[in-house]
């Protein structure tokens, strides 16, 4: 068979081909992304579906609107109008198959072969992978512990001329880092200024374990005039709520909007009207707080849990900066005392010794550093995450 061209520049996920490995008995996985399924609020998820087949069946498992199920998108513009989004309606954003279609959606309407697309260093694997299957050239800004280097950004918006700017600045995937307030504000005088699109994806902001993140550049874009024109904004439930039900959104100008809309007709016509229906009664409910506050407790305990074995038992072989919230350590082996420095190497010696986790070299579009590596601490308990790292300990003073 002859195959589009375009998939000569992709290859299959690391993340997805590292599960093929983890089969063996008794493994404990720093590996995944994905939520806690135990902090899954099953009887809330439970009792809005019997309520979208009770009230509204016909239209839960109907066809349905390309735009989204307007109950839920009235849901979410009030979640957003939440989170201090201003003038957040139902009509700015349209409903997606998780916030991954609507990355999707933003590389059919935004990327020709060729066009230079900035994501940071590093970023989403399936971003890197989704944004060149469409031709993108991309191009990394550095990071640290605040987020994207704004000066560093300013520099490649001059140098490149890019069609877009994706970032994600809140408890980032991999790196775990949030932009600071300062640097948000910077980023939308950067897109109002250049004219230049910024995609803010935003599926970690809700999970943060003390005080609250900034505001999301979104909420923050009536601050600095003209930048809302030029603003994208991905929201999903997947990590709040359920991944299963494949709910997200993207808020974002109406001429974009109107494109991504025709581009999700002929893809998968709309979002399923029965997972909508289920989330709208769920968010119409008001259970979102109480389950939210739960798992930011769990999950706070997990992260201290992570850091505090990391440091006592890898000591300075490894460095990182502890997250303020989100699902992810971002590591670097130091190769101090002669230790490890390659990720990939270690990887596989943890393996063996029954622990999991995914090097850093993937999340990096372009120079990778290939002593990074990332760790989950979502979906194992304060106990698993110990002996973790204690298995991942041993595997870095093996010979």
């Amino acid at each position: 068979m002859q195959f589009a061209s375009r998939l000569d520049a992709i290859e299959t996920s690391a993340i997805r081909e590292l599960f093929k490995l983890l089969g063996k008995p008794g493994i404990i996985s720093f590996a995944g992304g994905f939520p806690d399924s135990a902090m899954f609020d099953v009887d809330g998820i439970h009792a809005a579906t019997e309520r979208a087949l009770t009230q509204e069946p016909g239209a839960a498992l109907q066809y349905g609107a390309t735009e989204g199920y307007q109950p839920l998108r009235e849901q979410l513009a009030a979640f957003m109008a939440s989170k201090g989004v201003p003038d957040a309606a139902p009509e700015q954003l349209i409903v997606t198959t998780g916030s991954q279609q609507a990355l999707d959606l933003i590389g059919k309407t935004m990327i020709n072969p060729g066009d230079k697309v900035i994501v940071e260093a590093p970023t989403f694997l399936a971003t890197i992978q989704c944004f060149r299957l469409y031709g993108a050239d991309l191009i990394t800004a550095p990071m640290d512990s605040d987020g994207v280097q704004t000066e560093a950004l300013e520099q490649l918006i001059i140098e490149h001329r890019p069609k877009l700017i994706y970032l994600i600045p809140t408890f980032g995937n991999p790196s775990g880092a949030t932009l600071s307030l300062a640097r948000r504000k910077r980023v939308l005088e950067l897109a109002a200024q250049y004219q230049t699109l910024v995609v803010e994806d935003d599926p970690y902001g809700d999970l943060y374990f003390a005080a609250a993140p900034p505001p999301s550049l979104l909420a923050l874009s009536s601050q600095v005039p003209g930048s809302r024109d030029w603003l994208a904004h991905c929201g999903s439930l997947s990590k709040v709520l359920s991944p299963g039900l494949r709910v997200g959104w993207l808020m974002a100008p109406a001429a974009l909007l109107a494109n991504a809309v025709m581009c999700k007709q002929f893809s998968d016509a709309h979002t399923s009207t029965f997972a909508q229906a289920v989330a709208a009664q769920y968010l119409k409910a008001g259970r979102m707080p109480t389950t939210l506050a739960q798992v930011r407790q769990v999950y706070a305990e997990r992260a201290q849990a992570l850091c505090d074995a990391l440091r006592q038992q890898l000591g300075d072989a490894v460095e990182f900066v502890q997250p303020q919230g989100g699902l992810f350590v971002w590591l670097r082996l130091t190769g101090a005392g002669g230790q490890e420095q390659n990720a990939n190497a270690l990887a596989q010696r943890a393996i063996e010794r029954g622990v999991a986790f995914v090097p850093g070299v993937p999340f990096f579009a372009q120079n990778p550093d290939p002593a990074t590596l990332r760790l989950s601490f979502a979906t194992a308990d304060v106990e698993k995450i110990r002996e973790g790292v204690s298995r991942l300990a041993q595997a870095l003073h093996a010979e």
